[in-house]
Formats: C-alpha cells, structure tokens, sequence
C-alpha cells in the first residue's frame, strides 16, 4: 500500500499556534502564518534576522529582560538537547507601524531541540503563546475585586470608628461615674489639726475608682484618732462598691471598738456577708496623742511604717493576722502597740506602692525604708511625692495605691 507524501513545510504553516524555527546561532529560518499574525510582522521582515534584531528589549524600560531570558533558554536547549518550557514572561514588542512605541506583551515561550543526524541540535523550534489578554482580563478583575475590598474596608473602617466613639462616650460615662462614687465612698480630708496627706491611685489603665481604701477619724475618746488602709480584691466598680462597705463598715466599728483589734473582728463578721469581701486586707492604727502611743493591728496587710525624727524606720509587723474571712472560724485578732517621739511619721499603704513584678515582697520594703529614711525630715505633702516618684514605676502602678502620711 502506497503512502501519501507529507507536505510538512504546508503543515508547520496550518499549525494554530504561533511557532518559529531558528539556527542554533538563533537566526530565523522559517515562520508560519500564526507567528507573523502574532508578531505583526511580514516574511521578509523576520526570515533570515537574528533574533533579537527583530524583537530586541525595550529600551524605555531599565527592568526589561525578556531578552536574557529567552536568549539563556534557547541557549540551553541548544547545548542540551532538552526541551524548555519557560515561565511566564513579560516581553513588550516594538509597534512596527509606529516605531519608538512599545506594546506591553505577555508570553509563553516553549523552547524545542529538532534533532539532525547526529542526535545533536539541528535547529530550534521556539513556539510562543501571546496571553497578554488573559492578563490584562486577570488585573482588570483584581482591581475590581480591589475596589470592592477598598470599599468594604472603608465601610469596615466606619464602623470602627462609630464603635471607638460609642466607647469613648461609654468609657467617658464610665469615668465621671467612678469619680462621683469615689467622691461619695472614701471619706473628707482629715481634721486640719493633723498634718497628713493623703494620695488615692488608680493602676495605669483602670478607672478612677479602685478597691483600697483609707480612713482617718477622731474617736470619741479625748486625743486619740484611728487611721486605716485596706484593700479589696480586683478593680473597677465592683471592688470599689465592696470597698465602700468595707470602709464604713470599719470607721464605724472603730468608733466603738475598745482597740484596733476588735474594729477589725468586727469587720472580719460583716465581711462574711458581703459577696466579693473574701481575701480582703486592711490594717488599723490607733494613735493617742497625749500618751504617744501606737496600737496597731493588721488583717494581712503590708505593715505600717514609723520613721523616728532621726530617720530610724520601725514596721509595726508585731500583730500580723491572715485577711478577712480566711478562717472558717471567728478567732480573736492580735494587737501591738509602741511609742512614739513628736516628729515622727506614720506611712500607711496598699500593696501597690512596693509590688513590682516578678520582685519579691522585701526588696518592695527594703525600698519603701529607704525612702522614707531619705525623705524623712520633709512634711506629709512634699513626703508622700516623694515615695510615690521613688516607688511607682515610670510606666505606672501596676496596682492601685492607697497612701496615708501622717506628722505625729
């Protein structure tokens, strides 16, 4: 059975696609149709160029390389016989009837050995497909799905922002209802024949309103006043309104009570009914001004300072007892007293004046001494400044402070 010749010349030219055949010195040796068609350009204007004379780089554009990269894969498929198929590559072409203007082109180039006698390559066939359409088609839909993005981020940005000022107004709201509750919970200055200060401190982010506390009242017995600190577990209005009982709670029992011991017993029973009151600490002096005498006793609270007019520093540890409600069992509360000299200072604080993180409780003390110790001689005011600048980090208390200062 006789076989039909082949024309392969008529088939290269019916081939769909774009193809191209070059020496390995990567001059044109033939086109088809489709190529020309593609490349907008005639037989005679590319068959027997060198390749790149033909479609050279852009030379407006500095980051153009279409040219190193086409050239290093023919290159390769010339030396190695293998076939190449290359990324996607941007490769703009001149306008032929418009020379000096550049067409943003996409391609993808496959890069083929024809093999000759020897098994070495012959020739090199170079198939482009033109997707600069497929591209363009992409980042037409990108940038419309981009314009939708920046449109609901917009949106999103919005409702952020009406969220941020509906909490500023709540958080605004929330601030002056803490100040009045503070104004309303702790109590006026003391008497003014008592040189004290006193200084109430939030932790760095909280409302103005906490759960420590002070207390300074004349008792009902000539010469004598009870001073006190406390401090309720947490922070925010809920501490705050159990420190309000707990503080009107002690001031009254203070009144009646024979000593700072039983204030505290008294206080110990009342906490028991009261939800948030567990774990709480506080600690009561009694000063008697005319025997000048200290009676003090602490429901696990930091101790009070004494600080001799010689800037001797005395805690009054000696009546430390577990906080209110950590018994099962009502048990009395110990007591201390000591004396006084005139001159002297009495500190009373809450924990967050010597706590720091990751330090442990004494070297909080050893630092309270030796501030007190430093600044001994000044009054209550200039005193209490004083400790809080040499105590309280610059990046602010990480727990609120109660502070009371006292000139005996």
């Amino acid at each position: 059975m006789d076989e039909t010749p082949v024309d392969y010349r008529a088939v290269f030219q019916a081939l769909p696609g774009a193809v191209a055949l070059l020496t390995t010195d990567l001059v044109y040796v033939d086109v088809n149709e489709a190529f020309l068609a593609l490349a907008r350009r005639t037989r005679e204007q590319v068959v027997g160029r060198y390749l790149f004379d033909v479609f050279p780089d852009n030379p407006d554009d500095p980051s153009a390389n279409g040219v190193r990269y086409l050239s290093a894969s023919l290159r390769r498929v010339a030396e190695t016989g293998e076939r190449d198929s290359m990324a996607l590559q941007r490769y703009d072409v001149q306008d032929p009837e418009h020379p000096g203007t550049w067409e943003e082109r996409y391609w993808s180039p496959v890069n083929v050995a024809v093999r000759g006698p020897d098994g070495s390559a012959a020739l090199l066939l170079h198939r482009v497909e033109d997707v600069t359409a497929l591209i363009r088609s992409r980042s037409e839909a990108e940038g419309g799905r981009t314009r939708v993005l920046e449109a609901d981020l917009y949106a999103r940005a919005r409702e952020l922002q009406d969220a941020n000022e509906r909490l500023r107004l709540a958080h605004a709201r929330d601030h002056e209802i803490a100040l009045r509750l503070q104004e309303s919970m702790l109590p006026p200055q003391p008497l003014d024949r008592h040189r004290r200060a006193v200084s109430y401190r939030p932790a760095t982010g909280a409302l103005n309103v906490c759960g420590d506390w002070y207390d300074l009242v004349d008792l009902p017995e000539p010469n004598r006043t009870a001073v006190a600190v406390g401090d309720v577990v947490g922070h925010g209005l809920l501490a705050a309104g159990v420190m309000g009982q707990l503080r009107s709670a002690l001031s009254a029992a203070s009144r009646v009570a024979a000593g700072p011991a039983q204030a505290l017993e008294v206080l110990g029973l009342y906490a028991r009914s009261v939800d948030g009151a567990e774990s709480t600490t506080a600690v009561s002096v009694f000063i008697d001004w005319q025997e000048h005498t200290l009676t003090y006793s602490s429901a696990g609270h930091p101790p009070p300072v004494l600080c001799r007019p010689d800037g001797t520093v005395t805690f009054l540890d000696g009546a430390t007892d577990p906080p209110l409600g950590a018994r099962p069992e009502h048990v009395p509360r110990p007591q201390a007293s000591c004396d006084w000299a005139e001159g002297s200072a009495l500190v009373l604080y809450t924990d967050g004046l010597i706590e720091r993180r990751g330090e442990d409780i004494y070297t909080g003390l050893d630092r309270l001494a030796a501030s007190i110790c430093r600044h001994h001689a000044a009054e209550p005011g200039p005193l209490a400044d004083a400790l809080l600048a040499d105590l309280v980090p610059d990046s602010g208390a990480v727990d609120d402070i109660a502070l009371v200062v006292l000139r005996l």
